[in-house]
């Protein structure tokens, strides 16, 4: 019988991989974030996501046939409301996950298991250009053209954490994601893209008091979008990611991450107040980094003004 045992692995490869694992469905496209939404408006979105793969370390280290599996579900609160004329949304999302991984180190089988709350996330994202702040009646009457956008989403730490390991569901430190938004009309075809760079806060307490550093995320998501009368929409989403380099006690990893995904969402309306939306991803590139795939299901229901 394998005996369980914790990771016994290099720092500044692992916690590379762990920011890609616990916040897959961060790193995945986004459809219609953009999109004009009637002021006054809330929604209550309940989701699962189930992703697994492969992880990739540096090659001077002795890990091999390195896999992962991750349950997460989440809780998320949407408000949209008025700002400057524009139409403007709070989101919050309250994650918790269940997370396996082994592998085989110096030869020898290591497993890793945990569950517990991810850091949550807070985001504001506000339309700067061709989305007027509308009440639900006055949105039957709106055609999107072009729509230009800013958000920030910020990552508090107060996820699970033991600083005794290396893995864990929370990261210990402030992360803050600035992004631009475009959002371009054409019949029922709609085109996004949107570029972000996330900046990251030292660890000051990582695997036994080490200082853990990370170079910022570059990312560049698009989407091409869909819309039927019937109100069923469908996306197909790509996604260039770049950086993640980590440093150790002020020793640098040879560990930046390149990585191409590509995916597929889909949203069905059940009536005025209910929808749900499928999606699934997966790597199609990867120059460095690790490899993996997600699908996922999401329930949202919506109320206030207007309904």
């Amino acid at each position: 019988m394998i005996a369980r045992s914790h990771f016994m692995l290099c720092p500044a490869s692992c916690i590379v991989f762990f920011c890609m694992a616990v916040g897959a469905k961060a790193q995945d496209a986004e459809p219609r974030l953009y999109s004009n939404t009637p002021v006054g408006l809330n929604f209550l979105i309940a989701g699962y996501i189930y992703a697994n793969g492969k992880m990739a370390f540096d090659p001077t280290l002795r890990i091999a046939d390195a896999d992962f599996h991750q349950n997460t579900g989440a809780i998320v609160y949407v408000r949209s409301f008025d700002l400057f004329g524009q139409s403007a949304k709070f989101d919050v999302i309250a994650p918790y996950s269940e997370f396996a991984a082994n592998a085989l180190v110096n030869g020898q089988f290591r497993e890793r298991q945990m569950s517990g709350f991810g850091d949550p996330r807070f985001r504001v994202s506000a339309n700067l250009f061709g989305a007027p702040a509308l009440t639900v009646k006055e949105f039957s009457n709106y055609r999107q053209d072009l729509i230009v956008g800013v958000s920030l989403q910020v990552s508090a730490p107060l996820g699970q954490y033991d600083d005794t390991k290396l893995l864990n569901l929370g990261s210990n430190r402030w992360s803050f994601r600035p992004e631009l938004g475009l959002s371009k009309a054409w019949g029922p075809w709609t085109l996004e893209v949107a570029p972000s760079v996330t900046f990251f806060t030292v660890n000051p307490d990582f695997f036994n008091g080490k200082k853990f550093e990370q170079a910022p995320l570059y990312l560049v998501r698009t989407s091409l979008i869909h819309n039927f009368a019937s109100g069923v929409w469908v996306s197909l989403d790509a996604l260039y990611l770049r950086g993640l380099r980590t440093t150790v006690n002020g020793d640098k990893g040879d560990n930046e991450q390149e990585n191409v995904r590509a995916g597929v969402t889909l949203g069905l309306p059940v009536d005025r107040q209910n929808s749900i939306k499928l999606n699934a991803g997966t790597g199609v590139y990867t120059r460095t980094g690790s490899q993996f795939s997600n699908i996922g299901i999401a329930w949202q229901y919506r109320w206030g003004d207007g309904y």
